[in-house]
């Protein structure tokens, strides 16, 4: 299945600089860490760009675009839409259901989480969650999991659209991340990153901030560390995830919201609203680059199955940037 997947993104899916710490044209960058292979167009899409999720069975991405008020689904494999869902109040987190063929949206404007039949974008429910609805994770047991109000994680089983289970928390969720039963939160406002136990509803751990506003967080594959990026100063760090010992802290660009493991090159991808992508060699922090993108594109996936890193670029010509990374 990997190998057709690939096949595909190389069907579909020019350079961009990368080069130690400094920005350099392509030509001259022959040994970027990420090379451009693919715009698509984001047609009348106006204002910040949101979460994104994939639907890896028809080779399409879904994209929260917040000022829009709307989630378009993007076909891959010919760079066009298939559809949008409008009339959406900041849409914000995504989260796709593959088992269910259902997409969920959750909506901070007015606190709801809402479903879709994922191939014709049919609503199929409605959830009215609480305040500022946001981050979204599917858990083991194929249930959705939501950040949102002043402090909280809800659990919703999507066959019933109910709230099964939650965790309260200090301060309201940034991105969070699973692994079995247990979850660590990004809470900015408190200047904690907290570990909590989704079975008992109870808070584990609570570890102190290193820097201020913690927002983008990513789980290694292997379930022992965390990166976490903070946004002032603008700095990445990475966690043990068993005991909060930080393992590395270094400077990162500004204004990130997305950071993801590429497991099999042991690098980490920081999306940074400042124009670029830091690529970050686990093992040799020394050799990382960066890579220009485009002002105010901080949000985007990285697609283990696809091997491609897909950053979304707002603006008057907002598209899908589609990288591949290298080697």
């Amino acid at each position: 299945m990997a190998v057709s997947l690939r096949f595909l993104a190389a069907l579909v899916l020019g350079l961009v600089p990368a080069a130690g710490c400094r920005a350099q044209p392509a030509a001259s960058a022959p040994d970027a860490a990420l090379a451009l292979e693919r715009t698509i167009p984001l047609t009348g899409v106006r204002g910040r760009i949101d979460h994104l999720v994939v639907d890896l069975r028809r080779r399409r991405v879904f994209v929260a675009e917040l000022g829009n008020g709307s989630v378009e689904s993007i076909d891959l494999v010919r760079g066009v839409s298939l559809g949008r869902i409008t009339g959406l109040k900041e849409p914000q987190g995504l989260a796709y259901l593959p088992e269910r063929d259902e997409l969920a949206v959750a909506s901070g404007g007015d606190g709801t989480v809402r479903f879709y039949h994922a191939g014709d974008l049919k609503p199929d429910g409605v959830i009215k969650l609480g305040d500022d609805a946001d981050n979204m994770r599917v858990d083991a047991m194929g249930r959705v999991v939501v950040g949102y109000g002043s402090g909280a994680l809800a659990v919703i089983d999507p066959a019933s659209h109910r709230v099964v289970a939650s965790l309260p928390l200090p301060a309201h969720p940034e991105s969070f991340r699973l692994e079995g039963h247990r979850v660590f939160v990004n809470a900015p406002d408190a200047r904690r990153i907290i570990v909590g136990d989704l079975t008992s509803g109870a808070v584990t751990a609570t570890w102190p901030a290193a820097h201020g506003f913690n927002f983008p967080m990513a789980l290694d594959p292997a379930g022992a560390a965390l990166a976490v990026v903070y946004r002032l100063p603008a700095r990445l760090q990475l966690i043990a995830a068993a005991s909060g010992a930080t393992l590395l802290d270094r400077a990162t660009c500004a204004d990130a919201d997305d950071v993801f493991f590429d497991e099999g090159r042991h690098r980490i991808y920081v999306i940074c609203g400042g124009g670029a992508v830091d690529v970050v060699d686990q093992g040799h922090p020394e050799r990382s680059q960066r890579v220009v993108t485009r002002a105010g594109a901080r949000t985007g996936l990285y697609v283990p199955q696809l091997d491609r890193l897909i950053v979304a670029a707002r603006g008057a010509d907002a598209a899908l940037l589609i990288y591949r990374p290298h080697p």
